[in-house]
């Protein structure tokens, strides 16, 4: 089976179980930089990349339900209860946006 190239934003999983997303991937280089589950970023070269998933040593995955293990804040520290999000829902901009000077 031919070696996947690796996606930036895709997950993988390694057979110690480490759960990683690809967060960036530089073919000049040959490098790929890897962030854990728990937020620790490394970089891999694509010959470990391709070693590692023919040996099996590496799979597929799927993006975790809970992605707050590479973030470290609590839904209190960042002013976000349970309800926030349903706050944020209907919350709408008021008043006009005349005399805003969006250029650059």
């Amino acid at each position: 089976m031919a070696t996947p190239q690796p996606g930036i934003g895709d997950w993988y999983r390694l057979d110690s179980g480490s759960l990683f997303e690809v967060v960036a991937y530089d073919d000049d280089d040959g490098t790929i930089e890897i962030q854990y589950f728990d937020g620790t970023v490394e970089e891999m070269d694509v010959e470990d990349w391709e070693a590692q998933w023919e040996d099996g040593a590496l799979e597929t995955a799927e993006a975790p339900e809970d992605w707050s293990g590479s973030v470290d804040v609590d839904a209190e520290d960042s002013g976000r209860g349970a309800d926030a999000g349903d706050a944020e829902r209907t919350l709408q901009a008021s008043g006009s946006v005349e005399g805003v000077d969006l250029s650059d």
